[in-house]
């Protein structure tokens, strides 16, 4: 016969044991959760740290896509292609690369090396251009890179060149609300991007007319850009320039000259061709000088 004691016994137990594993379990759960905004998918919490090596590979399948091919391997000189050209001809990054693009493969090391070639890509061309055929009406073939930069996005969510990369190209294709939505969830998973939210600004500005807001995430652009250290600033010049013009135009052609003129000082100080945003200053104050009333003549 069960003693009447069993029960309470049994339930107090339950509650011991479910209580360590609770407490057990919930550091891991926590740490899950902490990772969540790197991405969502599983492979990331499964691959962890080498999900950023496939990320890149993802990126530079993306841009042998995008040459149709025509692309250096392993085994070529790859000084040309150093900086993706997916990443360089949106014109937000610095380029890397040197060296001959066209003959990254070098000359036949034997004949069969010279016979193979026969049957691989060997033209440097550009898919939005037309791809190896020249018909531009075949551009519309470089919406198949997004899925290798989506899925490169996926698995190293905090590299901010595949979001700026992807919307570039999206807006290329006529989609800015893709293109929006990406920087977005760009920004989420880095609120510190200055790079995203220069970007983000361009979008407002150009395809949605949107002066007020493309002027507010621009000047929080140059906020995060001004809190790094001078290290980082001097490595990252060309984003800061860009802003500040951008906001100096957007000044300008609101009428708020003063202000544009400020944001072309700011610029002039990390530009390499300072002489011509001192022309654009130089045009501005004249514009101010010439809103200035004449005084009134006195009255004798």
């Amino acid at each position: 016969m069960n003693s009447p004691r069993t029960l309470p016994l049994l339930l107090v137990a339950l509650f011991v044991f479910s209580f360590g594993l609770a407490a057990n379990l919930q550091p891991r759960f926590q740490a899950i959760e902490d990772r969540r905004h790197e991405s969502n998918n599983l492979f990331i919490l499964l691959l962890g740290d080498s999900s950023r090596m496939f990320a890149n590979s993802a990126f530079i399948e993306a841009d042998a896509y995008y040459h149709s091919g025509y692309y250096p391997t392993i085994f070529d000189n790859n000084q040309a292609f150093r900086t993706p050209h997916l990443a360089e001809d949106t014109g937000a990054v610095t380029s890397h690369n040197t060296g001959n693009e066209l003959g990254f493969m070098g000359p036949p090391r034997d004949w069969l090396d010279a016979f193979t070639r026969h049957f691989i890509p060997n033209r440097h061309t550009h898919l939005d251009e037309g791809g190896p055929t020249d018909d531009l009406s075949k551009s519309s073939e470089v919406e198949e890179i997004l899925p290798w930069l989506k899925l490169s996005a996926e698995l190293d969510p905090d590299n901010i060149r595949t979001y700026t990369v992807t919307a570039y190209w999206l807006e290329r294709m006529k989609k800015p609300g893709e293109a929006r939505r990406v920087l977005l969830q760009g920004w989420r998973n880095n609120p510190d991007s200055y790079d995203i939210l220069f970007a983000l600004g361009r979008l407002y500005y150009e395809k949605d007319h949107d002066i007020t807001r493309a002027r507010n995430v621009w000047e929080l652009a140059a906020k995060k850009w001004e809190a790094l250290n001078e290290q980082q600033k001097s490595e990252d010049q060309l984003i800061f320039e860009q802003i500040t013009t951008h906001l100096g135009r957007l000044e300008e052609d609101a009428g708020n000259y003063a202000k544009a003129i400020d944001w072309f000082q700011k610029a002039k100080t990390v530009s390499k061709t300072p002489a011509d945003i001192q022309t654009n200053i130089d045009e501005l104050k004249k514009k101010i000088a010439a809103q200035v009333p004449l005084a009134p003549e006195k009255l004798y």
